[in-house]
């Protein structure tokens, strides 16, 4: 999960900001975040150990099954039950490749990671037809194509925080024409991000929150446009489908926000007063910015042309 303010008006000062190179947020900058403690994120993050935005069908709903529905859906659009080989692109503690395997009949499932802890959790955790490697996805050259892939909650970490719009999106192209290479013609990548939200205004709280999240908790990360996602898929994907769904996250932040209140002391003893109280006014605030359509939540599904 990864949230960031809308883009400010001043211009680049990034490295590399308008070279049509990939660049993303830095390993040291992945791992600062995800590799804080596993046992900590398994506190709050559900059974599935999912740190993405659920996806929910009704009040009664509880988390753990909205994550799941939320693998299905992606499966599904991607078309990647009953496959042979399928690509998850920043694949987390691997939650989705157990449902891909599990569930789905899929023979085998890569995963790609920059954080060393949570591929140690896979690897400790997944079975044997679930293959994870700590690569960024621009170093990866897999010996056959791919059936399909799914990419959830690493869209947010590809572009460098300060990168021109342009930059961005050649950054999005990068991936997208790389996917391409690794599936046949006709096959699905299914796509869920945090999108910059339509609503630009912000009280000062709101403004303070966001800097709070950019410097404390999600460093050289940016969030896209929606249009950009789009734009930088043109001519190598047709879009299949997009939803936002800006709701189903602040939900989602709500219910771990109470999952690390109810397990706070735990949390305390794993790492510390100050990363819990980050983390608290981090999800607390996370829950208004969604609410207030600041930031949007797409699901998209595309084809290889």
């Amino acid at each position: 999960m990864s949230v960031h303010a809308p883009e400010a008006s001043a211009p680049s000062t990034a490295v590399g900001a308008d070279t049509g190179r990939y660049d993303g947020a830095s390993m040291d900058a992945i791992q600062q975040h995800y590799d804080l403690s596993n046992d900590f994120y398994a506190l709050w993050l559900g059974s599935s150990m999912a740190y993405s935005c659920a996806l929910w069908d009704g009040p009664d709903d509880d988390l753990d099954t909205a994550q799941l529905r939320k693998f299905d859906y992606l499966i599904e659009g991607a078309r990647a039950t009953g496959a042979r080989r399928v690509l998850d692109v920043g694949c987390g503690w691997g939650g989705l490749m157990d449902r891909l395997v599990g569930t789905h009949r899929v023979g085998h499932a890569v995963g790609l990671t920059l954080s060393d802890q949570q591929a140690d959790w896979v690897r400790r955790h997944s079975p044997a037809a679930v293959e994870v490697h700590v690569q960024n996805w621009l170093d990866h050259t897999p010996d056959e194509p791919y059936d399909a892939i799914i990419s959830i909650g690493a869209f947010e970490h590809f572009a460098r925080d300060g990168l021109t719009r342009p930059a961005r999106i050649a950054a999005y192209r990068e991936f997208f024409a790389r996917a391409r290479g690794w599936l046949p013609a006709g096959a699905r990548i299914a796509v869920q991000t945090n999108v910059k939200g339509n609503n630009v205004r912000m009280d000062r709280q709101t403004v303070r929150d966001l800097l709070f999240i950019m410097q404390r908790v999600f460093t050289e990360s940016e969030i896209p446009d929606l249009a950009e996602v789009i734009q930088g898929s043109e001519r190598i994907f047709d879009v299949v489908s997009v939803r936002n769904d800006p709701d189903h996250y602040a939900r989602t932040c709500a219910e771990w926000l109470a999952g690390l209140r109810r397990h706070r002391d735990q949390a305390l003893a794993l790492v510390g007063e100050e990363q819990v109280a980050d983390y608290e006014r981090y999800l607390s605030s996370t829950v208004g910015h969604f609410e207030r359509r600041h930031l949007g939540l797409a699901r998209l599904v595309f084809e290889a042309i």
